[in-house]
């Protein structure tokens, strides 16, 4: 049976759609500071209390693809199943930091450097490709899948990079939470008042975000002797999760993060 042009992969990878990310506001990020902190204490749970390491990489694993499909598959922005997608890609990515580090002997520097190096080819390969990097241009399933690819290498490198401060360096999670909230604040700074490249900055947020909130989950989760404050990690990933679903639910009702279509 002969495939039509329009089944062609280059057609299907170069088609058209709405933009389907949110716009960058306040709710933007918190809701991503929510997600990475989350994210890491409902991985520690499944992985350390509850499932064990390879059964909750292999269920969140399976979850996320099929996320990942259906957010593929819609023609625009369906704000409940793109959280959903970055929530599972944040559960999913730390447990793919843990396994390489716990179970298959990678060190923590081996897979912040491993994992920084794959981020800067996907987004070399994606700027060759597309010639931006700016999540307002995402109208292509080609431009989505690199997108969807940075995400989920942002989430596994910022696990590594927050365990290799917190942990292998030994500063501890408050010096580590100081150090990754003032990149953050300097990267909006620099955009908002000294005019620095708008997508540069933003890709620097948003990395930096998960070291940040994963350390902040750690530091309330984990226990007193790790010098954290013991709340366990099931309340903290449940309270982080419904704070989520709060916010979710506000933007399905009132589209404040809606995209500008140009």
């Amino acid at each position: 049976m002969t495939t039509t042009a329009a089944w062609a992969p280059a057609r299907v990878l170069a088609r058209r759609t709405l933009i389907k990310v949110p716009e960058v506001t306040a709710f933007f990020w918190i809701i991503k500071l929510l997600s990475t902190a989350g994210g890491e204490s409902v991985a520690d749970y499944l992985a350390m209390e509850s499932l064990g390491m390879k059964k909750a990489l292999v269920l969140t694993g399976g979850l996320l693809a099929v996320a990942v499909v259906a957010q593929l598959a819609v023609k625009r922005y369906v704000v409940p199943l793109y959280w959903t997608v970055v929530v599972l890609v944040g559960i999913a990515g730390t447990l793919i930091t843990d396994y390489l580090v716990q179970s298959a002997g990678a060190s923590e520097w081996a897979a912040t450097g491993g994992f920084l190096a794959a981020l800067l080819v996907t987004f070399g390969l994606w700027y060759a490709s597309e010639r931006t990097l700016s999540i307002h241009s995402i109208n292509t399933t080609r431009r989505e899948l690199f997108y969807w690819a940075a995400v989920l290498l942002t989430f596994a490198l910022g696990t590594a990079a927050g365990d290799l401060t917190a942990f292998t360096l030994r500063w501890g999670f408050l010096p580590s939470i100081a150090l990754y909230a003032a990149v953050f604040v300097a990267a909006g700074v620099a955009h908002l008042r000294f005019g620095a490249n708008a997508v540069l900055c933003f890709w620097i947020a948003y990395v930096i975000t998960r070291p940040l909130g994963a350390t902040v989950a750690d530091y309330l989760a984990f226990d007193k002797d790790l010098g954290a404050l013991a709340l366990g990690l099931l309340p903290v990933g449940t309270a982080l999760t419904a704070a989520i679903v709060v916010l979710v639910g506000y933007l399905t009702v009132t589209h404040r993060d809606a995209p500008a279509e140009v």
